[in-house]
């Protein structure tokens, strides 16, 4: 069999670049790629021009408009319409083209706010999202939708195997440090370190530290995505039904917010204090996805959260 010819779009993001990364550690060679300056992917008639004049094999389509909860509440119109427009045109033009198989990489916000933990993939569409980020998740939604419905309609005629992964939070190289916009984990690596220059006395932490959260290494998401789309058909479709056939990834256990900052301050060698400023919001007391499907078809995270965090903390030194 020749090698495929395999599409990542959103190959200089996070999760993108670490696919292209897992991808390549197999032998894999023949990649396509454009930078968003190259492709715009909200526009339909580029999109299709490119997929008619490429004609990739395989898709995994990680791009994304994404940020935090702040970017979320000032560019809701945004998030809505780019996620939907880029979604709707991948996948389209994929199948127009002969694409069979397509990887749709989505968000663990598509879950109801008041979802039972762990997580499970039969709590979509069973509640209220969390409002901040609604349109966002929304977008995602639509994504799964999209993958399950040509799958419904094409799977039989055109070989259509459609298939999406929603991953747990997410940390590692190609992480976004921004001051103001970045999640949990890359501010944190930031504001140890910064306090380790100062040579501040004590970091404060936003709450009381004690909600759970879950943190996956983006390589083993990467990994976990090339072995969701490499499944053979029947094993998938064993542990999937057709209008609710996405997998969650997950690291499998969670951690309080004060563990992840005393091994973040621990990873990044500052010795001051670590308190918690019990004046602000804690956020959600617990966000752990259930993993169950994916560690039935085969897969578990390698990575643990000291390694992980090791790891990205010399990436941020390297690239910051």
């Amino acid at each position: 069999m020749s090698e495929p010819k395999i599409y990542v779009a959103g190959h200089r993001g996070m999760v993108g670049s670490a696919i292209v990364r897992a991808l390549r550690t197999q032998g894999h060679t023949h990649f396509v790629t454009r930078t968003h300056a190259e492709l715009d992917l909200t526009n339909q008639a580029a999109v299709r021009d490119f997929f008619a004049q490429e004609k990739p094999d395989q898709v995994y389509l990680a791009a994304a408009k994404v940020g935090g909860i702040h970017a979320n509440n000032t560019y809701p119109a945004e998030f809505i319409y780019q996620n939907l427009m880029v979604q709707a045109n991948v996948i389209d033009a994929a199948f127009q083209n002969g694409v069979q198989k397509l990887l749709f990489l989505g968000s663990s916000c598509i879950y109801p706010k008041m979802a039972a933990q762990p997580m499970a993939e039969e709590a979509l569409l069973t509640g209220t999202l969390e409002p901040t980020n609604e349109p966002y998740a929304i977008a995602k939604i639509a994504g799964i939708k999209l993958c399950e419905s040509y799958n419904r309609q094409y799977g039989a005629s055109h070989g259509v195997d459609y298939r999406s992964v929603m991953p747990t939070n997410l940390y590692g190289p190609g992480d976004n440090y921004h001051p103001e916009n970045s999640h949990v984990v890359p501010a944190l690596i930031r504001r140890f370190h910064q306090a380790k220059l100062d040579q501040a006395p004590s970091v404060a932490i936003w709450g009381t530290g004690t909600p759970m959260r879950e943190f996956l290494y983006v390589d083993d998401m990467a990994a976990a995505s090339v072995h969701v789309m490499n499944l053979p058909q029947a094993s998938y479709a064993q542990h999937t039904s057709p209008m609710l056939s996405h997998i969650n990834v997950g690291y499998g256990q969670d951690v309080t917010i004060a563990q992840v900052a005393h091994t973040i301050a621990q990873v990044v060698g500052y010795t001051g204090q670590v308190e918690f400023d019990t004046s602000k919001p804690d956020g959600t007391p617990r966000k752990l996805m259930d993993s169950t499907r994916l560690h039935s078809l085969g897969w578990q995270a390698q990575v643990p959260l000291h390694q992980g965090l090791t790891n990205a903390y010399a990436d941020f030194l390297q690239n910051h």
